[in-house]
Formats: structure tokens, C-alpha cells, sequence
């Protein structure tokens, strides 16, 4: 049986060369069905990476303060037509809300956004226009699960004499340092000179954008450098008793309200990103977004599938002579349908490979485009191979037994 196999392999190879234009096509409309399954389930794989990731870096147990809830966008407009505008989170709000939470089991960091697109400088050496700014305290670093490569983190002292002092991220160490160590070196931000005192790991981009530009400067000195009237400050908890995680939030979400000076009827006019519900829903999407690739590139490989099956009922009628002789010649239905799927198997398989090469270098290309992480899609590949041998069976079946059935005589005549 192995020896009949391999000889029906050796034929089919030897009908691809004798008919090369109708073995490429459809070669090529196989490669491309499973080129679309595995491309789209290898970008959903680095989407799902990059949200893995972010999730790590926001911390299991941290929630957070802002002006807008998540799925709230400034100026949405309510049903009744009326916009509804949240006030700023202001730096009296948020110094209030950590002077007042005191908590044993939680740390409270602030922060804001000092300023964006910063030409940066060192020396006789300038950076693009690409740098986030942001003003931070103490226990910024900590809260947000930022590990520091080299150097070391703010310290209180730090903070409350308003030392110039920097932390930068890993592109502006490649962009101005080169290889040379840039701790206790000096940049220039907004005309003002600051120390680097360390430096941040590498981080990889998550939900689309990179925190490897970021530089961290104390939050007071950021104030009065950059001095942005319209501020909007953030808030973290981090919580380090995760059976207290929700009493946490509600103490929180209850203090706010008071400083907010909200009456009991009013709604919430600020967002709070809880890091477990955060990943509830980025799984939903996740999963969503699975599903929905894996539909595309099953009607993308049915369409595959159906025009290979058309192509090779093509190949049986063309080739009825050849069925004749091969007939006439001792061979039974079962021999002649096995040379018919070897065939199909065989065209369907180099087109599979061609697709899970092409799909994983497409994955790849638009990972980077998207600024989410690369993995080797590994199930992608697993999925693909079986559905190439799926593919295979239900369109190389039926030629093959429309092959063995024909008459030895009437193919003999057939021209």
C-alpha cells in the first residue's frame, strides 16, 4: 500500500509539471484562503499579546481616576441632545483625594501630562519631536508596575525639594546615548537642564502605542515649567490585599464624590478604570475579534475549496483518455480515485505551506504597522493544517470518485 502512495505522488508531482498554469492557479487560490486565515489569526493573536501586556503593566489590582470613563468620549451627546462636559480632575482634586485616603493596603500615585512632542536635547545632539512629558510623584513608578533598568527611581526627597531630576524611556536612550550610559547625564527639556538618574526597561507597545518615549520629571517642577491651565491630573490606587480590592474602590469612588461635592442623586462626573473589569471586556474583544477572523478565513478557504474542486473536475474530464488507459491497463476504481486525492492532497498541501508562510509574513507586517507584538501563531498554524487536509478531502473526493466511475471503453473514445 506504501509502495502504491508513493507512486500515485510520484504521478501527481508529474501532472503538476505537465500541466504547471492550472496547477499554479490553483495552488495560488489555496495558498491565498489559507494566507487569510492564518494573516488574520496571527494579527488577533499580537492584538491579544499587546492586551495581555498591558493588563501586566497596568497591575492586577489598580484602579484609576480620570475625567472620562473609558467609553465616554468629551462632547458625546446624550439622548435628550444635551452634551455632558465632566470638570478637569484638577491638582487640588487629586492632592486632596491622597491626603484624605489613607489606606494601610493601597498606595496613591498622581500624575498629568506635561506636555507632548518634545524636541529633547543632550549635548550638541537633538531628538525629534516625539516626547511625552509627564509630571509624577514618589510612588508613580511603583503603582504602574515601571521597572528601571538602570539608575534608580524618585525618591520623596526627590520630589518635595522639586530636584531636577529625569527618568527617561528606552528610545531616547537610543535616540541621543547611542551605547554610552546617559545615568547622571544631563537633557535640556523646554530650556531647562535635568540629571537622568535612571533609565526604564524596554517595554513593548500596548493598545497601539509605545511608552519607551516617555520621560518622567517631578510632578511640582512639572507644574511650574510647563504650567497648563487646563491640566487634567490622573489618580492611581494600587491595592496591595486583593480581598479588599472592592471595599478599596468603593471607599474611593465615595471619597471622590465628597470632594467633587456630588449629591447623593447626581451621577458620577468622572471615570474610573477598574484593572479587572478592564480585562473582562479586553477579553470579550479578544475573543470577538477570534471569532470573527475565523469566519472570514473559513468563508475565504470555502471559496478556496470550491473553485479547487471545480478545477479539478476540469483535470477529470481532460484527462477521461488517460482514465481509459489506465483502466484498461488493470487499474480498479479504487486505484484511480487514490491517484485523483494524492493529487488533490498533494496540490492542496504546497498551497497550504504557501499560505502559512505568506500569512505569517502578512501577520507580521501588520503587527509592526499596528505597534502590537509578534508571536509565531503557532495554533494559527495547527487550525491551518487542519483544515488544509479538510479542504483536501471535500474537494478532491468527489473528482476522484466521479474518476473512477467512467467506463474504460467510453474513455478510450472520448477525444
Amino acid at each position: 500500500m506504501i509502495r502504491i502512495i508513493i507512486e500515485n505522488i510520484r504521478l501527481a508531482f508529474e501532472s503538476i509539471k505537465s500541466q504547471k498554469i492550472r496547477a499554479l492557479i490553483t495552488l495560488l487560490i489555496i495558498a491565498f484562503g489559507i494566507m487569510a486565515l492564518v494573516g488574520t489569526l496571527t494579527v488577533v493573536k499580537g492584538i491579544d499579546n499587546s492586551f495581555t501586556s498591558s493588563l501586566q503593566s497596568l497591575g492586577s489590582n489598580k484602579f484609576s481616576f480620570k475625567r472620562y470613563p473609558n467609553n465616554f468620549l468629551q462632547g458625546r451627546r446624550h439622548p435628550r441632545g444635551r452634551k455632558k462636559i465632566n470638570p478637569r480632575i484638577t491638582y487640588r482634586n487629586a492632592l486632596d483625594f491622597k491626603k484624605r485616603f489613607k489606606e494601610p493596603d493601597a498606595i496613591v500615585s498622581l500624575s498629568f501630562a506635561a506636555g507632548n512632542n518634545l524636541e529633547i536635547k543632550s549635548n550638541e545632539k537633538k531628538s525629534d519631536p516625539s516626547y511625552m512629558v509627564v509630571g509624577v510623584d514618589a510612588g508613580y513608578m511603583t503603582v504602574n508596575a515601571y521597572d528601571v533598568d538602570k539608575g534608580r527611581t524618585f525618591t520623596e526627597k526627590d520630589i518635595k525639594q522639586n530636584y531636577h531630576f529625569a527618568i527617561i524611556g528606552s528610545d531616547l536612550v537610543k535616540e541621543l546615548f547611542d551605547k554610552e550610559n546617559p545615568v547622571n547625564k544631563e537633557i535640556i527639556i523646554h530650556g531647562n537642564r535635568f540629571k537622568i538618574i535612571g533609565i526604564l526597561k524596554n517595554k513593548q507597545a500596548t493598545f497601539g502605542g509605545s511608552e519607551n518615549n516617555r520621560i518622567f520629571i517631578p510632578i511640582n517642577l512639572a507644574r511650574s515649567i510647563f504650567s497648563k491651565k487646563n491640566a487634567n491630573y490622573r489618580i492611581y490606587v494600587a491595592v496591595s490585599d486583593k480581598n479588599k480590592y472592592d471595599v478599596l474602590v468603593s471607599k474611593a469612588i465615595a471619597l471622590m464624590r465628597n470632594i467633587r461635592k456630588l449629591k447623593p442623586s447626581q451621577a458620577n462626573n468622572f471615570g474610573i478604570t477598574r484593572s479587572d473589569k478592564l480585562a473582562e471586556e479586553l477579553k470579550k474583544v479578544t475573543k470577538s475579534l477570534t471569532f470573527f477572523s475565523f469566519i472570514i478565513g473559513l468563508i475565504t478557504i470555502l471559496g478556496s475549496s470550491i473553485a479547487l474542486m471545480n478545477i479539478m473536475l476540469v483535470s477529470v474530464t481532460e484527462r477521461t483518455r488517460e482514465i481509459g488507459i489506465r483502466k484498461a491497463l488493470g487499474a480498479n476504481r479504487i486505484l484511480v480515485m487514490l491517484q485523483f486525492f494524492i493529487e488533490t492532497l498533494t496540490i492542496t498541501l504546497l498551497g497550504g505551506l504557501v499560505g502559512i508562510i505568506s500569512g505569517i509574513f502578512i501577520g507580521f507586517g501588520v503587527s509592526k504597522l499596528m505597534h502590537v507584538s509578534f508571536s509565531m501563531p503557532w495554533h494559527a498554524i495547527g487550525i491551518a493544517f487542519f483544515v488544509i487536509f479538510v479542504v483536501a478531502i471535500i474537494s478532491g473526493l468527489y473528482p476522484a470518485y466521479k474518476a473512477s466511475k467512467l467506463d474504460p471503453i467510453q474513455s478510450l473514445r472520448y477525444e
